[in-house]
């Protein structure tokens, strides 16, 4: 019995690259595989600052199903690798499930500081959250306790990759919001970063495309800078500033599922499991790791860390799904690559910027960027099901 731990984008692609390595071996009858997931969904996590939520979810039977993969819905709790076992919190009591095999993608979280009133700050880490910010945004027209002066003024902390995309969507969504109460020019939009400039990861071209897609939104930005409290009411910086805002949204950091504290052996700094070139965990018979949780080398030159981020998490998990079943049907296993790297950020309504390689070399800007996003948002980062054109190999895409 192969188990896959989550439901995310590493667990899915493990779990469909595991039967179809099963099917070539003419071993459905030998081999069981099971996924164990929180929800019945996908959740596409990359997709999680849109304005619209309709289609960031895809039902996890739809694509397990045809593929002969088993689904328990619940948490997993304890990893026993000595026992090979998992404890399972499902709706009822704790499940005790016997493995031959583990293939763990559990994922990561949103990191939160300790900070004062940290609570009340927004975040789009999961479905819920998402959806709670745009239920809190759709209110703000008829919210008339909170000042106009503070009512679509919105602060973003963070402005890696997801503060980014956050920002220069929600410029949009509360402009036209505003705008039903004629007071389109009230929307505001500040980013806080702690670095000394935005986009602290890209290199300088496609910072400057950054820099310039911000002062046409009219995105305010305030750099060497950290939220040193949060309120209902806005945010205090660490110099002072006292910014007003009826919106704050945490973008700032994660880290590695603790599920990964279960498991013997080193771990680096946000938390994530050393594994080998094959991603298996050092250590440990039979058990391999993918995605957020997993520190793994990807090819260079130099050689890097894969970084947290679904287009490394679905190679991951397909190497991580497939090693996992040779080792229990005895055949060859293969160590995990990623020789074309490319990153694709969204800028909203100033339109995206598409990079290729480590080092992030800018490709293409503007509206034709923004093409391939929506391409690489809407399709190629959907596994495949019915109905739906997709690709199992995903190891040039990036969200």
């Amino acid at each position: 019995q192969l188990i896959v731990a989550g439901g995310g984008f590493a667990g899915v692609w493990a779990a469909l690259a595991a039967s179809e390595l099963r099917e070539r071996a003419g071993a459905r009858g030998t081999l069981g595989i099971t996924l164990i997931s929180r929800d019945p969904w996908l959740t596409i996590r990359a997709r999680l600052y849109e304005n619209d939520l309709g289609a960031v979810r895809v039902p996890l039977d739809d694509v397990l199903a045809p593929a002969g993969v088993q689904r328990i819905e619940g948490a997993v709790e304890q990893i026993d690798h000595r026992a090979r076992s998992l404890g399972v919190a499902g709706s009822a009591v704790l499940q005790t499930l016997r493995l031959d095999g583990l293939a763990l993608a559990a994922g990561s979280r949103l990191w939160r500081p300790p900070i004062p009133g940290i609570e009340l700050a927004r975040t789009v880490d999961t479905y819920a959250e998402a959806a709670a910010l745009h239920g809190h945004l759709e209110s703000l027209p008829a919210s008339l306790t909170i000042p106009m002066e503070i009512r679509y003024t919105a602060i973003v902390v963070g402005a890696g990759f997801t503060g980014i995309e956050v920002a220069t969507s929600l410029v949009s969504q509360l402009r036209s919001l505003a705008g039903r109460q004629g007071a389109r020019k009230a929307a505001r939009v500040i980013v806080v970063e702690r670095a000394e400039h935005v986009a602290p990861d890209l290199g300088d071209r496609a910072r400057r495309h950054v820099d310039r897609a911000f002062a046409d939104l009219g995105i305010e930005v305030r750099t060497a800078s950290r939220v040193t409290e949060v309120r209902a009411d806005g945010a205090l910086l660490d110099g002072g500033e006292w910014i007003g805002a009826a919106t704050t949204i945490w973008t700032g950091g994660f880290r590695a599922s603790a599920l990964a504290e279960q498991i013997p052996g080193e771990r680096d700094e946000l938390g994530r499991i050393a594994v080998d070139q094959t991603l298996g965990v050092q250590g440990c018979e039979s058990i391999f790791a993918a995605g957020d949780l997993a520190h793994a080398m990807a090819d260079g030159p130099p050689p890097r860390i894969a970084p947290m981020s679904c287009q490394c998490a679905i190679p991951m998990g397909q190497i991580a799904g497939r090693n996992a079943a040779a080792q229990l049907l005895g055949l060859p296993t293969h160590p995990y690559a990623h020789p074309h790297y490319v990153t694709c950020l969204d800028l909203g309504a100033a339109g995206a910027v598409f990079m290729e390689g480590w080092d992030r070399e800018t490709r293409l800007t503007g509206f034709w960027a923004k093409i391939l996003k929506h391409e690489i948002n809407t399709r190629q980062i959907y596994p495949p099901r019915p109905g739906h054109v997709s690709r199992l190999d995903h190891s040039v895409h990036a969200a």
